[in-house]
């Protein structure tokens, strides 16, 4: 079960806009990620290829901030505002909610819901 002090350092590795180093430090060897309703993600490996991926589309961010975060035993929500500006010039803004499921002090499971418009 994760521990708030850990979930608040996650929180501050993304607000720092460390996102690569936060799922290093935060998620388990065979921990599955899913995107909405998208496949799973399996494995840090695959969550890393993911991420970075996805960093060399974005020139700069301005905003990526939790508004707010409950944790219950070993389920954590995280609602997250995301706003990128990509290398093509568009200006993203995404809000979502991340549902962890944590072993100890890793995320093992985690599904992000978010309105798929904005993706």
């Amino acid at each position: 079960m994760p521990s708030r002090e850990r979930v608040t350092e996650l929180i501050r590795y993304v607000g720092e806009y460390r996102f690569m180093e936060a799922i290093a430090e935060f998620y388990h060897q065979d921990a599955v990620l899913r995107e909405n309703n998208g496949p799973p993600r399996v494995g840090l490996a695959a969550a890393l290829e993911f991420e970075a991926a996805f960093l060399t589309t974005v020139a700069e961010w301005r905003r990526a901030q939790a508004v707010s975060f409950l944790v219950d035993g070993d389920c954590v929500a995280i609602h997250w505002v995301f706003e990128p500006t990509m290398k093509n010039g568009a200006r993203a803004s995404r809000e979502e909610i991340a549902y962890q499921r944590w072993e100890g002090d890793r995320i093992v499971e985690e599904r992000f819901f978010y309105d798929p418009g904005t993706a």
